[in-house]
């Protein structure tokens, strides 16, 4: 794998304007000494302005205890991982995710059928914070893994066009999770940058011959949709403004133009669950 390592390590490096990597540094002080590494994600990548937008971190973190002041955060974490926080820095909002380092791993790989961590690693990231060189190299492991694993659970079909197989992956893991995206957002994932699946296919897909993934496309819809309901809930109660966050998202990739009652925002658990029906229902969540 290595030269699929070599291709991460260089996109992970690719250099990132300074306040996101200002905002990286302010979230891993939030957890002192747990902070491992801060990886950036998302549409936010392609940017040139970030005003107004919601910026995605993942903040990897030696252990759920040394990283919250809080047991119940850590209980959290540890049982249904990641816990997401809302964070602003210097007039830039954001949101991060966090995970341990041997979470990071176990879900970035082979080993598990839910398909968030690695869906999400097979695109494009940049680590944009480390605590040392340790921590940085585990990172990039932890992500050479995600591409293969995709494509190994999506299945390598002699023949296939490489970016279709990488649009063919994607739509799956699109299926997988309750997701507040207008039709053909996997395919566009793809499509905004070809030329990066084309590189990193050759390497990726040789690697992910020799993986065997973890359970079948049918359980993890369900339980991929089961996760997002439960991590729903469970950001409701770490996530500042969670209802409107939601709200913002789902406008935001579905065009749809939701409006918050104020009883909504004060519980936005139970706005959660009463958007739920409609959403699905309308189709700006599947």
């Amino acid at each position: 794998m290595s030269g699929l390592r070599e291709l991460v390590t260089e996109e992970l490096s690719t250099p990132v304007d300074a306040r996101v990597s200002a905002v990286a540094k302010a979230i891993a002080e939030q957890h002192g000494k747990a902070s491992r590494a801060v990886l950036f994600y998302g549409s936010c990548l392609r940017e040139k302005t970030l005003d107004g937008l919601m910026l995605d971190f993942y903040l990897i973190v030696s252990d759920y205890r040394a990283a919250y002041g809080k047991s119940w955060l850590a209980a959290a974490n540890r049982l249904i991982p990641p816990n997401v926080f809302y964070f602003e820095h210097e007039g830039l909002a954001a949101k991060y995710a966090v995970l341990s380092e041997a979470d990071f791993e176990r879900l970035s790989g082979p080993g598990t059928s839910s398909v968030s961590v690695w869906a999400r690693f097979a695109q494009p990231a940049r680590l944009v914070w480390s605590a040392n060189k340790k921590s940085r190299e585990r990172a990039v492991s932890a992500i050479a893994q995600a591409a293969p694993t995709l494509l190994a659970a999506a299945g390598i079909r002699e023949g296939e066009n490489p970016l279709d197989l990488w649009r063919r992956a994607f739509a799956l893991t699109y299926s997988a999770e309750l997701r507040a995206e207008r039709q053909g957002r996997a395919a566009s994932v793809v499509d905004l940058d070809p030329g990066r699946y084309e590189r990193f296919a050759g390497p990726a897909i040789k690697a992910a011959r020799m993986i065997r993934p973890h359970g079948s496309w049918a359980w993890r819809r369900v339980e991929g949709k089961a996760l997002s309901v439960a991590r729903l809930a469970k950001a409701s109660l770490t996530f500042a403004g969670g209802a409107d966050y939601i709200a913002w998202k789902i406008n935001r990739h579905a065009g749809t133009k939701i409006e918050l009652k104020p009883w909504q925002r004060r519980h936005p658990l139970l706005a959660a669950i009463s958007l739920l029906p409609r959403l699905l229902s309308s189709g700006a969540v599947r």
